[in-house]
């Protein structure tokens, strides 16, 4: 089912601060203040202080409540604050509704945040550990018994079919894994820096559930990162030329599940990020030869071909071809495999970099980024566009 409603939210809202700590596998210090380092370190870099903050958004699954980091950071009265569910699917849709509270004027400055110790304290990699009693919990029923128990082995499932139908080897994936892994290389902030690979290093990488290997399967980190938004036109009077909100969207698909979709009639696709996708073409009325940057959620390279292919840059079957081809920029912070694993958030400060041109792997001119959130759940994606 279509989207019908007339957008009116593009252009009127602007991400004006970027801030994060370092990225660690053992931060020694506590998720709430990994949250507040990144929020002080984002508000900075806008040249605002906490008293000018009205409003958080984070993820259901952060440890760090809204007023417990607004006290802690020395922020004063809330006029809004939400989180956002479905794990990574929820990056971008932080943003999202920032941008609505602005609009609408609901709050001012609006910082979304992120900061987890996801590699020294609790591990998603590790999968299931209990099931929940919950309906969430009750539908994984269906999958636990047959071993399917971690992210990995849920999204392997798909990745088979998606090498069956188009007639391709697990190779297709590593092109991913490299290209993610050049641009970490040159990134001094990346986990991988200095650290390239190649495709035989892909290849003889162990098999964590076929057809993934390690090298397919993106890092766990500790650190946290923050973004703030504010209107557009108190952005231009900031430090930075602000990165403007051009079309924002979250979508779910039909027969959707959070990463055991495979009930749908066809198991090659995110029909997830399709919805997305409609939606932001739509609203932004661009298309992908006007996209400059592509930063797309990779904690797990298969899904990096198939948004390619939801979004249109490609056809089905042939994203593998046209990553190997660097026929977009793509993850040129490094991405989850190669930078940081921040739920997606570290994604958007890299596309506010490109458009800042201040990345480390920036892309000439570049004037519009494309952003997704996590795939295999209900998800989220942004277009950000330079000002003027």
């Amino acid at each position: 089912m279509s989207v019908r409603h007339r957008d009116t939210l593009g252009g009127r809202a602007a991400i004006a601060g970027i801030g994060a700590t370092e990225f660690s596998k053992d931060s020694g210090r506590s998720e709430l203040r990994l949250a507040v380092e990144a929020v002080h370190a984002a508000l900075d870099d806008a040249g605002l202080t906490p008293a000018d903050v009205d409003g958080l958004v984070t993820f259901t699954m952060d440890t760090s409540p809204e007023i417990t980091v607004a006290q802690a950071a020395g922020i004063g009265d809330l006029s809004f604050f939400s989180r956002i569910h479905y794990g990574g699917g929820a990056a971008c849709a932080t943003v999202q509704q920032a941008a609505l509270a602005v609009a609408t004027g609901v709050a001012e400055v609006v910082v979304c945040y992120r900061a987890f110790n996801e590699r020294s304290g609790r591990r998603f990699g590790s999968g299931v550990q209990q099931r929940e009693p919950s309906a969430e919990g009750a539908a994984l029923g269906w999958s636990l018994p047959w071993g399917l128990l971690t992210p990995a082995s849920w999204v392997a499932m798909t990745a088979q079919r998606y090498l069956h139908t188009y007639n391709l080897t697990p190779e297709a994936f590593g092109h991913v894994a490299v290209t993610d892994r050049r641009h970490a290389a040159n990134n001094p902030a990346a986990y991988f820096h200095g650290k390239p690979i190649t495709l035989a290093d892909h290849a003889a990488s162990r098999w964590i559930v076929e057809p993934l290997r390690l090298l397919d399967c993106c890092q766990e980190t500790d650190g946290g990162q923050a973004l703030i938004v504010t209107s557009t036109e108190r952005a231009r009077d900031l430090r930075h030329a602000p990165a403007v909100i051009t079309a924002a969207a979250q979508g779910a698909g039909r027969r959707q599940e959070a990463m055991t979709s495979f009930y749908r009639d066809d198991l090659t696709g995110l029909p997830e990020m399709d919805v997305v996708a409609r939606q932001l073409w739509r609203t932004s009325g661009l298309r992908p030869a006007d996209i400059d940057v592509g930063i797309l959620y990779d904690h797990f390279t298969p899904f990096v071909l198939m948004q390619l292919e939801e979004f249109g840059f490609c056809k089905p079957g042939e994203a593998a071809d046209f990553v190997a081809a660097d026929a977009l920029p793509l993850n040129t912070h490094g991405g989850q495999l190669g930078e940081a694993y921040l739920h997606g958030m570290n994604g958007i400060a890299e596309a506010v970099r490109q458009l800042r041109g201040t990345s480390v792997n920036q892309v000439a001119g570049a004037a519009r980024a494309l952003v997704t959130a996590g795939t295999g759940v209900p998800t989220s994606g942004l277009i950000l566009g330079a000002d003027g």
